[in-house]
């Protein structure tokens, strides 16, 4: 099942956002937000028999407010949701046994930074109705905060949401040692491009740096300049352990919004006002500036507190 938007167009854009910016943004949240309720339909359908969900995406796709807007939809029908980031999964920072990247450094892309056994232990206790024990990790030590878990067992009309860029990896899945799936399986991403006279001017992807740079820039403590060096390891992250596995979702949803270019450019600009030279894709960097210049601009005040944009720019109700 997939509701994947068609590619936006970029002169319907501009005249939406210039002739009636809080509509075009009101049909646009009402759009995504009909892709979500339709997957919760879904979801709810085999509650019984799958009361595990793994809600997948890659850097920037909205996955913890969809996650988040997925199971206040499932509550209003009736299944009690409870949301588990999978980087509570994270294993302590080992120099020596993390997996390294092609220089030599710690790839914190790759699942096996992940602590699989644990998972897959969760996953298939919580589906027979047991309590497992979820633990914290302390992003600032890179450590398992110990004694920090929370306990879950799932009782009648009850599931878990696990959302992380790994989600739908089998290695997290355990799939060697099981004869067949066992949970719902979600892949989200910003998935429509924008044309113009047929040409692609702005892809989904790009979408995805922009919601990330802002995101990183307000709530950690990261620069643009550092995001922008990060940008090309994290898009191999995504083609070598992600993307390739989107096919193997039951649900695929397009977070895609119509308006948040005009809405995030006046932001996204000041970003993008130095970028570094000598690091990869500096040329796309320049591009995806270029190309955003373009965009009529809506105040960002006017985003919908509800909005999946108040992910990165705040002052959401989610």
């Amino acid at each position: 099942m997939s509701y994947i938007t068609a590619p936006f167009d970029f002169d319907a854009i501009q005249h939406a956002a210039k002739t009636d910016p809080r509509g075009f943004m009101a049909e646009c949240d009402h759009a995504l937000n009909g892709r979500i309720l339709r997957a919760a339909a879904a979801v709810a359908a085999g509650a019984k028999e799958r009361p595990v969900v793994l809600l997948s995406g890659p850097s920037g796709s909205g996955k913890t407010t969809t996650a988040g807007k997925l199971a206040q939809e499932l509550e209003w029908q009736g299944i009690q949701a409870h949301v588990i980031s999978m980087d509570d999964y994270f294993r302590t920072v080992d120099k020596e046994t993390h997996p390294k990247d092609k220089d030599g450094n710690i790839d914190y892309e790759s699942p096996l930074c992940m602590d699989i056994p644990l998972l897959v232990e969760h996953f298939s206790e919580l589906s027979k109705g047991f309590e497992v024990m979820i633990p914290r990790y302390d992003f600032k030590s890179q450590r398992r905060a110990d004694g920090a878990g929370r306990p879950l067992r799932l009782g009648n009309d009850e599931i878990a949401i696990f959302e992380g860029i790994h989600a739908l990896n089998p290695l997290l899945l355990g799939e060697n040692k099981r004869s067949h799936q066992k949970e719902t399986r979600i892949y989200v991403s910003a998935r429509a491009n924008i044309r113009k006279e047929k040409r692609i001017i702005f892809k989904g992807t790009w979408m995805r740096l922009i919601r990330r740079l802002i995101r990183d820039d307000n709530f950690r403590g990261m620069s643009a300049q550092g995001t922008m060096r990060l940008w090309a390891n994290v898009r191999r992250g995504e083609k070598k352990y992600i993307s390739p596995y989107k096919e193997r979702a039951d649900i695929i949803i397009d977070t895609a919004l119509g308006y948040e270019l005009s809405a995030l450019k006046r932001n996204a600009l000041k970003l993008f006002e130095v970028i570094p030279g000598d690091i990869e894709r500096a040329e796309e960097l320049h591009k995806v500036a270029l190309e955003l210049g373009e965009f009529y601009s809506i105040h960002a005040d006017w985003v919908s507190k509800r909005s999946l944009i108040r992910e990165f720019i705040g002052n959401g109700v989610l």
